[in-house]
């Protein structure tokens, strides 16, 4: 629909379930989940709901795809090789290519991969060692690099603007807190400092803000807050 809430179109109909639309950097194109033919598949249609088109056909479940910053290539998790993986392909469903190889699929599974802004590496989140840790990967699958290593959790890592540092939300220090650190992992400093929960990072276009959900003001709801990098 339109920002205003106006011109309301159903892109897709069908009998099974649609879900977790992703648009392409033009803004031409969503790409989604659908389990209209029994599992899970990635789908692309135009914006304007025409040329329908089925991106991936594994007999198990392909999720959650994600476009590279000059739209060419998708990232998606599939368990099509047994373990819970992130896989890469082209935009029309080329040149697939594994970019983690797990050995746990519950435990090691990798969640939420997010290109960097130069969509040379991808950053996700998995507990292959015991707690969940931040990863960086090369998107031809290579130099594998764990950026944190605490004995909290860490999760939904998102990329500043230049590509030079990432933010997440992290309960190493009892609470849900936002940490920045460098994009090799150092330099990491906490943002909130709070003892109620901060979580949700997203970075202003200009890469000089944070906007985050907080329940700090101890009313039981959570809100949004913003605050600069420092």
């Amino acid at each position: 629909m339109e920002a205003n809430s106006s011109n309301l179109i159903n892109l897709t109909e069908n009998a099974g379930d649609d879900r977790d639309p992703a648009w392409s950097p033009d803004g031409q194109r969503i790409a989604f989940e659908s389990n209209r033919d029994g599992n899970w598949d990635i789908y692309v249609v135009e914006a304007d709901g025409t040329n329908l088109t089925r991106l991936t056909h594994s007999a198990d479940d392909d999720k959650d795809p994600i476009w590279s910053p000059d739209g060419q290539r998708i990232a998606f998790e599939s368990n099509r090789d047994g373990n819970w993986d992130i896989y890469v392909m082209g935009a029309d469903g080329s040149n697939l290519t594994r970019v983690t190889h797990s050995t746990d699929e519950d435990w090691g599974r990798p969640w939420s991969p997010v290109w960097s802004p130069d969509g040379q590496r991808i950053a996700f989140e998995s507990r292959r060692a015991d707690d969940w840790d931040i990863y960086v990967v090369e998107a031809d699958g290579s130099n594998l690099t764990r950026l944190t290593r605490d004995a909290g959790n860490n999760w939904f890592s998102v990329w500043s603007p230049d590509g030079q540092r990432i933010a997440f939300e992290s309960d190493r220090d009892g609470y849900g807190d936002i940490y920045v650190m460098e994009a090799d992992g150092t330099n990491l400093t906490n943002l909130t400092l709070h003892n109620e929960n901060d979580w949700g990072p997203v970075w202003s276009p200009d890469g000089q803000r944070i906007a985050f959900m907080s329940n700090r003001d101890r009313s039981g709801d959570y809100e949004i807050y913003i605050m600069d990098v420092d």
